[in-house]
Order: structure tokens, then C-alpha cells, then sequence
């Protein structure tokens, strides 16, 4: 490139990142921050733009602070919180109420008599089933499957889902603007309570999804035995979808209580934004959610994951395509250096003139595919910066990964040119302008970053953080973090 065309190329990103920092000023002075009596968070973004309006509300709970032999319990809760509550999925809650109690305990007798494995009785085991199922039979006439997703796509809700990670847990949708008091009767009404409708059902639910990710699944397989070895004492460990063990195991009072804990006020945000009026839409918040007590938050104890010393691999015996994952532990945002870790990562992996895809995929045809990826599995603690790779046909892992250690070689002793980190910090800009310009991606940033990082305010200055790293930060952290002893690897040979 001469000199003339790569000046108005640098010229063009100073431009494109100056004027997306002037974006988030001046919606971080737009933002209406709130916290209710109860501990709830609320933001608020007006915008005027479409009489729609995105709802997120994030729980600061996930996966990590399930207790010992219960993991699941938060992917699982997940699940049954679109069951309903006792006004919403009920055709007469007393009869029904009557009818679950019956099912709940009969169910929990089943399990209690299967789990004495050899010296079960099956012909109690058969019995019970046989009074469960005319029980759940009887359920039906009372209940109202999906009554939620009723509500919400009648009155033109799009969106509509959930997710459990291993730090959050997150329900949003997206309404026209006059619905939003529907959304706050319904997510008032399931923090306050859930009822346990086909809980036996949903359980084999996931059971089934479990089975799938990883017996059905090779990749997921990795995944899990990477995670596995990578972190030998914290949570981050288990996988959120829990042991199959433990799931089957899971009783109602283990959602209940777990809820109760944790599905509080003052572990939640809500983040509105779109075509509202803030004074008012507060009001609303605080008539339905202003009076749910708030409660004394109970985690179990997280142990601290010790320092690895020396390498560590692990390799699974599968019917399947190579793969490899490698992983190099690091600190959580907003430690100073995971925004170095996330320029890292667009420089190694995002567009098709990034390191890996570029030298590996295009010019050295040693992989079908290879891209890092920064802060996994979760953000509220220390982490992994994990790069993922599938060698081509007739190439192996071993291969591919003595390549893959002469890029990051490149970026612990050669300081990156100017050009290259200026492509890489814009396309960091880009994504998060792309993310900004919808309601639902600055919804789900303003929940995020206020839940995980406990100040939603991380959205605006995240920018200007990501402008200011230099080479030298690059090479620094490339040094103190990508070693080899201390990295984990995990391979499908």
C-alpha cells in the first residue's frame, strides 16, 4: 500500500473511532440510572427512533454458585420460569395447586425408589409411575402450556428467549412501546414466585439436551474435558448444563430454594430501551417490582483455582475430525489487561487478514478453520484466552499448534506495526457500534456490564480504553500470559 493511501486509511479509523467514543458520551449522558429500595437496578435509554422498546433483566447468578452435587439447578431454573406463575398458566389455580402436590411427591418417590439401584422394587417403581402419569393427565386439564409466549407474542413481542451462563442469567424480549406493562406484570410476577409445572417432563428435557451436547457432539465433548482440566477446583469447571448425575437427580425444593436465594431484587438489573418515557417508565418499574423484598444474598463458597504450574493436555478418544483447543489463564474485565486480551484476540482471529485465518487457512492451508476468542467460560472471575483450531485433512493438531506458537511467538517479541493495530482496534469499534445501534444490543450491554462488572458505565468507557493500548502493552501481555508452562490443551487426534 503507498503512503498516500495507507495515511487516508489511518486517517479514516482515528475518524470512525473518535466519532464512535463521541457516540458513547453522549448516550452514557442519556442513560437514567436508578436504584429502587429493594436493591433493583434500572436503566433507562430513550430512543425515539421506532415505537419499540427492548427489555432485558439479568440476574447476577449462573451456573458458578450452584452448590456442590447440584449443578444444573440455574440452566434448569431457566427452563421452568416460562411454566408461569400462579395467575399466568392456570385454568384454576387451587385444583391445580392440589394436583402438583400430589405429582410432586409422588414424583419424588419414584426417584427416591429408583436411586436404590439393584435394590429397587420394581414393581413399586411401576406403580408409581402408573399414579404419576394419570396424575400428570389430570394436570392437564388445568394448566396452560406456554402461557407466557402466548402473552408475549400477542402482543407483538419478538425475541423472546433466555440464557444461563456460567456468571449471569438473562430474560429479555422486545415489545412494541404501549406493551411494556405486560412485561412488567409477567417478570414482576416470576421473580415474586414459579410454579413447577412439568417438572418431571422438563427434567428429561434437559437430560436429553445434556446427552446431546455431549454424547452427540464432539466438539462439546472437548469442551467439557478442556474446562474440566483447565480450572481442577473453581466452578468454572462444571458445565452449565450441568452432570448428568447430579440433573437427574434434582428435586423441586433444590429450583426453590436456589430461586429464593438468588432470584432477588437486589441481585438484578433491568435495562429498558427504546421508544419509552423514563419518569414513567420508572413508576411502572417501581409499582410492580418496588415491593419484593430484597434478601440477604447466599452463594456457596467459590474456591480460588490455584496457579498452574506446567504444562497440561488431555486427549479424547472419539469417533470424529481433529481439533485442538488450547488455553492460557488470565485476568477477568476490568482488569487492565483484558482489554489488551481483547485487542489480541482481533488482531489473531477477527476478519480474514487476521494471523491465524490469514496465514493458516489462506496462505499456509495447514487448518480448515482456527480463531481465538478471549474471556471464557466466564467474567466474573479469572479466566481462559482459548484459540480453537480443526487442521486440514492429512495435517494433525501438532502441526497446526507449532504453527500456532510461531504467531503468538511473533507477538511476545516483535511489537505490531501501526497499520495492523489500528485494523484490529476498528474492528473491535465496528462490533461495538454494531451492537450499540440496536436497542437490544445496548439493552443487553447496559444489563451486562452493570450485573457482571457492577457498573453499566464499563459501555462507554470501554472504547476509549481499547484506543489507548499501545505495541508495548501488546508484547507485555503476550509475555505474561502466553507461556507454555502454564497453558492447557485439549485435542481430538
Amino acid at each position: 500500500m503507498n503512503l498516500r493511501h495507507l495515511g487516508s486509511l489511518v486517517l479514516l479509523l482515528a475518524l470512525t473511532t473518535s466519532s464512535a467514543l463521541a457516540q458513547d458520551l453522549s448516550l452514557d449522558k442519556r442513560i437514567h440510572s436508578f436504584e429502587l429500595k429493594n436493591g433493583l437496578k434500572v436503566l433507562i435509554l430513550e430512543r425515539h427512533i421506532s415505537p419499540t422498546v427492548a427489555l432485558y433483566l439479568a440476574y447476577r447468578v449462573g451456573a458458578v454458585d450452584e452448590q456442590e452435587g447440584k449443578t444444573g439447578t440455574a440452566h434448569f431454573l431457566e427452563h421452568m420460569m416460562f411454566k408461569g406463575t400462579k395467575t399466568i398458566g392456570t385454568r384454576n389455580q387451587a385444583k391445580e395447586e392440589r394436583l402438583l402436590n400430589k405429582i410432586l411427591k409422588t414424583g419424588k418417590r419414584l426417584d427416591q425408589e429408583i436411586n436404590r439401584g439393584e435394590k429397587a422394587d420394581k414393581e413399586k417403581i411401576e406403580a408409581l409411575k402408573r399414579t404419576l402419569a394419570h396424575l400428570k393427565k389430570e394436570h392437564r386439564k388445568w394448566m396452560i402450556s406456554n402461557e407466557i409466549d402466548r402473552l408475549y407474542t400477542e402482543a407483538g413481542a419478538i425475541n423472546i428467549n433466555a440464557s444461563t451462563g456460567q456468571d449471569i442469567t438473562i430474560y429479555h424480549a422486545s415489545f412494541p412501546a404501549n406493551k411494556i406493562e405486560l412485561w412488567m406484570r409477567v417478570e414482576s410476577e416470576r421473580m415474586k414466585e414459579v410454579v413447577l409445572r412439568e417438572f418431571y417432563e422438563e427434567r428429561n428435557v434437559v437430560l436429553e439436551e445434556r446427552k446431546q451436547r455431549k454424547e452427540a457432539n464432539p466438539q462439546g465433548a472437548l469442551y467439557e474435558a478442556f474446562m474440566s482440566l483447565a480450572f481442577q477446583r473453581h466452578h468454572y469447571r462444571r458445565p452449565i448444563i450441568g452432570w448428568a448425575e447430579d440433573v437427574a437427580r434434582l428435586q423441586p425444593e433444590d429450583l426453590i430454594s436456589f430461586k429464593r436465594k438468588l432470584y432477588v431484587p437486589n441481585n438484578a438489573t433491568i435495562a429498558i430501551v427504546g421508544d419509552v418515557d423514563a419518569k414513567k417508565t420508572l413508576k411502572m418499574v417501581k409499582t410492580y417490582f418496588g415491593a419484593i423484598p430484597r434478601a440477604y444474598l447466599q452463594t456457596p463458597p467459590i474456591p480460588d483455582e490455584p496457579v498452574l504450574k506446567g504444562e497440561k493436555r488431555i486427549s479424547l478418544d472419539v469417533k470424529a475430525s481433529p481439533q485442538i483447543m488450547i488455553g492460557y489463564h488470565k485476568p477477568p474485565a476490568p482488569h487492565p489487561d483484558d482489554y489488551v486480551f481483547d485487542l489480541i484476540e482481533s488482531i489473531l482471529s477477527r476478519g480474514r487478514s487476521a494471523r491465524l485465518p490469514k496465514r493458516l487457512v489462506d496462505e499456509k492451508a495447514i487448518a480448515l478453520s482456527v480463531e481465538a476468542q478471549n474471556g471464557l467460560p466466564g467474567s466474573r472471575f479469572n479466566n481462559l484466552f482459548i484459540i480453537f483450531g480443526r487442521p486440514r485433512d492429512g495435517k494433525t493438531n501438532a502441526e497446526l499448534m507449532a504453527y500456532i506458537d510461531e504467531i503468538l511467538e511473533e507477538l511476545k517479541n516483535r511489537e505490531i506495526d501501526d497499520q495492523e493495530l489500528e485494523a484490529a482496534k476498528n474492528n473491535i469499534v465496528a462490533d461495538f457500534v454494531r451492537l450499540q445501534e440496536s436497542n437490544e444490543g445496548m439493552a443487553r450491554m447496559l444489563a451486562y456490564n452493570q450485573a457482571i462488572i457492577g457498573d453499566y458505565r464499563y459501555t462507554f468507557t470501554y472504547l476509549g480504553r481499547i484506543k489507548e493500548i499501545t505495541p508495548a502493552d501488546i508484547r507485555r501481555v503476550a509475555q505474561k500470559y502466553l507461556i507454555k508452562n502454564g497453558r492447557v490443551i485439549a485435542t481430538i487426534d
